[in-house]
């Protein structure tokens, strides 16, 4: 009797621990689901964002004040580009020099640029420093600089060659950024990457008397910040152009007044995000457009992404009803889409879709791989506003 007791007992306890063994199972389950879930979405909107993996991340190294400077000129504090014919192509770097020598000689590794990128302008950016006291021709105000494009050197005396790139006068007695146009260079060296040799620079006097470089410095090597290296900084257009609606300034002044539009929102107003207008009494609301933060951080790219730290993507959700106002910024087909659904002429017609009628690009400030800093220009990811198509 007691060994059935206790085999009963086992059946039912065994029986209980099937619900927590498959309670177990199923958790797991959802869990390998949400996590492919979300390596399957990540990897979209790197896809996006014209990546195939998100780039190292190196720790907190400063940016180039130029590149945020440039950031700060084309694109507003949520990253929005203020107007898309500030920025020449879609697609800016910044390279250091990778000699860090004393001398007068800089190469830059442009590896990182595709070639199928279009090459529209190349700029080398030095610090001039301040001249030294034992300046010997203090009587003149200007001086020649000039870059050049070093070659291969030739096979009958083994010179080294070189070709003039850019070449003007600038102050002697001054200490600022000096900007010089080597374009064709850079051209050259996506071509072939192995003619890249290099960039030296020459200094001379308004009599054509070469300077010695100790006397008129750009800052170059350890000992000078790294905020002063020599820096080229490159213009290109990758050929990525807006696949869905034209993009369209965000200063545009074209009345959206009458259509209703959902208060800003932004990363502090974390609430924002999961605002929704309720249906009531079976009534949804109208087509408008509502916030949609898309936070970095969350997403686990706030490591390599200086700027903006997430940006208002909004979304666009209501009814089309019969009959459509011009508040609800209707296009033709729209109206005639709305009208056949409203009279039932032909079994099957929905009424039209509340969708954005305007695309505005935004701009990404970030480390690439070899610790350059990039700033790039995506059409179509904030909803400008919203419409019945």
């Amino acid at each position: 009797m007691l060994m059935f007791v206790l085999g009963v007992a086992a059946l039912v306890c065994a029986a209980a621990a099937r619900p927590s063994l498959n309670y177990l199972e199923n958790h797991f389950a959802a869990e390998n689901e949400s996590e492919e879930v979300r390596s399957a979405a990540i990897k979209r909107l790197l896809e996006v964002f014209g990546m195939e993996d998100p780039p190292a991340v190196h720790g907190h190294k400063q940016p180039p004040q130029y590149m945020l400077d440039l950031y700060n000129t084309v694109a507003d504090v949520d990253g929005v580009t203020k107007d898309p014919y500030l920025l020449e192509g879609n697609t800016v770097r910044s390279f250091f020099d990778k000699l860090r020598s004393e001398q007068v000689e800089y190469r830059f590794n442009l590896s990182t640029v595709a070639r199928t990128e279009k090459i529209l302008t190349a700029e080398l950016h030095l610090f001039k420093l301040w001249p030294q006291a034992t300046l010997t021709f203090h009587r003149h105000h200007f001086c020649q600089v000039s870059v050049y494009q070093l070659l291969d050197t030739t096979k009958n005396n083994n010179t080294q060659e070189r070709k003039l790139l850019s070449s003007r006068l600038i102050p002697v007695h001054s200490s600022s950024w000096e900007v010089f146009t080597i374009t064709q260079a850079v051209r050259s060296w996506m071509v072939d990457e192995g003619s890249n040799l290099g960039l030296h620079v020459v200094v001379r006097t308004l009599a054509g008397s070469q300077i010695d470089m100790k006397l008129i410095r750009f800052a170059s090597g350890r000992n000078h910040h790294q905020s002063k290296q020599p820096m080229l900084v490159l213009f290109t257009d990758d050929g990525r152009r807006s696949a869905t609606l034209e993009s369209i300034d965000p200063s545009d002044t074209t009345d959206t007044s009458s259509l209703p539009q959902a208060p800003m929102s932004g990363p502090s107003s974390r609430s924002a995000r999961s605002l929704d207008h309720s249906e009531e009494d079976g009534v949804s609301s109208p087509c408008q457009r509502l916030p949609l933060y898309v936070d970095f951080e969350e997403i686990g790219w706030s490591g390599w992404i200086v700027s903006p730290r997430g940006y208002n993507a909004y979304h666009c959700k209501g009814s089309c009803p019969f009959p459509l106002g011009q508040n609800m910024r209707p296009t033709n087909h729209a109206t005639v889409q709305s009208i056949i659904n409203a009279l039932k002429l032909i079994k099957g017609i929905e009424t039209p879709c509340c969708v954005p009628d305007k695309l505005f690009s935004i701009n990404l400030l970030y480390f690439d791989d070899d610790e350059n800093v990039v700033l790039k220009q995506y059409n179509d990811m904030v909803a400008g506003s919203c419409g019945c198509h």
